[in-house]
């Protein structure tokens, strides 16, 4: 079983950078992609991020703000948000998809155990 676990999250200043990790543990570690996202309190969880591992590392992402990216050595997520805002707090989650269609179907397989990040103003 495929276990990944968050790290990197706090509180910031407005206007500066953060970087999320999610690493991944259990071998073997071969998903189709991987993908952020994050849950504000009371609400579901909404769409970030996301970034295949293969063919390249295709990316789509919500924000411009937002910069999504893996390392496949270290089979580790990241995401790396700039010019934060007090709106971008919340509670980021990452998750795993193994198979191509739970991926673009955002089924995912395997979810990280959130991390809370903190804009102040």
């Amino acid at each position: 079983q495929v276990r990944l676990v968050q790290s990197g999250g706090g509180l910031v200043q407005a206007g500066e950078s953060l970087s999320l990790s999610c690493a991944a543990s259990g071998s073997p570690f071969n998903p189709y992609g991987m993908s952020w996202f994050r849950r504000f309190p009371g609400k579901e969880r909404e769409f970030v991020a996301t970034i295949t591992w293969v063919r390249g590392g295709a990316v789509v992402a919500d924000s411009a703000r937002y910069y999504i990216s893996r390392d496949i050595g270290k089979n580790t997520l990241y995401l790396r948000i700039n010019n934060l805002r007090p709106e971008d707090t919340a509670v980021y989650y990452c998750a795993s998809a193994t198979r191509p269609e739970d991926y673009h179907n955002k089924d995912y397989d395997t979810w990280g155990q959130g991390t809370q990040v903190t804009v102040s103003s």
